[in-house]
């Protein structure tokens, strides 16, 4: 068997390590001068499959250096190529570059390679144990999670877990927005579901208020815990007793949410304590020290005279040296922060405790993405420690039911809530279906749609495929035959066909990892269960292209031995997007 692969490197990492042995042989051999920059080498598969399985630019970035034409270099790249007994063959394509076939018993390597590997099979050193904080979800704790919130919240996860796949070390954080005006008004609508629960008739729920139902417990709770000192005493008096209650409550509902869609965070960070620690005065403190806060007078909003807008001096980020159109306030006029002025702070805690920021917003968000960057970019390269640092824009899902747009939840008062899409539909169909569109497209999740059995529908083809794979296997078992790579020399053309598929899997893996877009793994498992739906299919017209062949053990060992690796790599991938590899649908 072929020595190209190592049970802890693929194929494509093999293959890269042999174009670079070559181009080290050049150097010693005086083609190549010693010491040519390698870095903007690439080995990977060309667009066209019909052009081979791997092709390389070496030529093409290292001609200037070899004082000889693209062409010219290649051919003595090729001549080493060919020497090689992992490479049937290697051909130049226009202006240089190298179009490589491997070898069958490369490819059955590869299938062993996945066997040994198993559920690390695409696993990479590519993060180097870098310490990536992600932040997701980060809704007002104001109420139980809805639809607006479900397409950050699995972006965010299946992320978190795309970063440790290949091998970061990752901090799913949720920032608590927990010192607004908007926690006082849940405090009061607590009130109120308190006095409820005390006997008073509230009637209608006054406007500016939280209507939902969910409050209901809530007021019951306060009630029983508190009695009835809080139902008439002043404002002044309960608000911040029912604020942190009230609050700790929807947090409560918040995790249990989540949970629904597998989702656990690491940290869960109060905006509240992040300004009672002083947090936001040191970062002004620091910006300040810089020349990067100074007191100023807003230009007068559109529209607006002295006659209807008073101008007051207020300290003031100097964004517009970072490409914002204008300086940005840290603080209101009454003293408060503005959002703006605690967030900085709180990504400079966050940078305390990572290497790189990661943060998925709404895309309403937009507006703010170029002055907190320039804000954290400030602060970090201050502090003598630059941080990367992301931002991620998820659209809204429009949700329909057979093309018409869903109404409201009556529970909640005003929206849909994540709990009853998920008791509908189930938290699969909810998460894979949220990584079928890149996150910044606009994308409909429709009922009857996301649940057909259909290869329309692709939560159900891929995970129909796997059904498909355990299925052959346990029919296999019953009928005496189990997977064995024994005989896998006798897998041909349309079967190394569906391990080239599979084996891409290590390199999307890295390639969505650094894009950071987990859908990335959405698309490639859709397209590697279409593969193996093809050629399942293949056997309903051609009985010797079936899986199981009663009179030849040694071909359907090998058959189902290939069918086990492709479901291995399917699971691997559902893994990270948080989905289940059902084996029977």
């Amino acid at each position: 068997m072929s020595t190209s692969t190592h049970p802890n490197r693929t194929i494509h990492a093999a293959f890269a390590e042999k174009v670079d042995a070559v181009l080290s042989a050049l150097e010693l051999e005086g083609a190549l001068p010693p010491g040519s920059p390698r870095g903007n080498v690439a080995v990977e598969p060309p667009r066209d499959a019909s052009h081979g399985d791997l092709a390389t630019n070496a030529a093409m970035v290292l001609a200037k250096q070899a004082r000889t034409n693209p062409r010219e270099l290649a051919a003595k790249i090729v001549e080493k190529l060919e020497a090689d007994p992992d490479v049937e063959s290697a051909e130049i394509a226009g202006p240089g570059f190298i179009n490589m076939r491997l070898s069958d018993a490369s490819w059955r390597a590869e299938l062993a390679a996945i066997a040994a590997l198993g559920a690390d099979y695409g696993k990479s050193a590519l993060g180097n144990g870098v310490t990536v904080n992600v932040e997701y979800v980060s809704a007002n704790p104001t109420g139980p999670m809805h639809m607006g919130h479900c397409r950050g919240a699995v972006v965010g996860d299946a992320l978190a877990s795309l970063l440790e796949f290949a091998g970061h070390k990752v901090i799913r954080e949720y920032y608590v927005n927990d010192a607004g005006s908007q926690v006082d008004t849940l405090a009061r609508s607590a009130h109120l579901r308190y006095r409820e629960a005390l006997g008073d008739t509230i009637g209608t729920i006054p406007e500016g208020l939280y209507p939902g139902d969910y409050l209901v417990p809530v007021g019951v709770a306060l009630a029983k815990e508190l009695g009835d000192r809080f139902k008439d005493v002043p404002e002044e008096e309960w608000l911040p007793i029912f604020r942190a209650h009230a609050v700790e409550a929807m947090l409560d509902l918040i995790r249990e949410d989540l949970a629904l869609l597998g989702i656990q965070h690491d940290v869960f960070a109060s905006e509240a304590a992040l300004q009672a620690a002083g947090k936001p005065a040191e970062a002004e403190a620091w910006l300040r020290q810089h020349d990067l806060v100074y007191d100023g007078i807003l230009e007068a909003p559109k529209g607006k005279t002295l006659d209807d807008w008073e101008p007051v001096e207020l300290p003031l980020f100097r964004s517009t040296r970072f490409g914002d159109d204008q300086d940005r306030p840290i603080k209101k006029s009454d003293g408060k922060w503005t959002y703006f002025g605690a967030d900085l702070a709180y990504h400079f805690q966050k940078a305390e405790n990572a290497d790189a920021l990661i943060d998925i917003w709404g895309a309403d968000h937009s507006g703010t993405v170029k002055r907190i960057k320039a804000a954290v970019a400030a602060l970090t390269e201050g502090a003598g420690r630059a941080i990367a640092f992301d931002v991620k824009l998820v659209q809204m899902v429009q949700l329909m039911r057979a093309g018409e747009p869903v109404k409201m939840s009556k529970r909640s008062g005003s929206f849909v809530t994540l709990a009853d899409v998920v008791e509908e539909v189930g938290k699969d169909v909810v998460r894979f279906t949220m990584l079928t569109r890149k996150p910044e497209a606009q994308m409909e999740f429709d009922f009857a749609k996301v649940v057909e059995a259909s290869k329309d529908n692709p939560v159900f083809y891929v995970q129909y495929a796997h059904a498909r794979i355990h299925s052959t296997l346990r029919k296999g078992a019953a009928e005496g035959f189990s997977p064995s790579d024994e005989h896998i020399g006798l897998l041909g053309a349309e079967e190394l066909d569906l391990v080239k598929q599979a084996a891409q899997f290590p390199r999307i893996v890295e390639a969505a990892a650094l894009a950071r877009e987990p859908h990335r793994l959405a698309f490639f498992l859709y397209e590697l269960a279409g593969a193996f739906h093809a050629y399942w299919n293949m056997g309903n017209d051609n009985p010797g292209k079936r899986f199981i062949i009663a009179d030849n053990p040694e071909l359907s060992g090998a058959r189902l031995f290939l069918a086990s690796q492709i479901g291995q790599v399917i699971r691997n991938g559902l893994a990270i997007l948080g989905v289940e590899a059902v084996e029977e649908m």
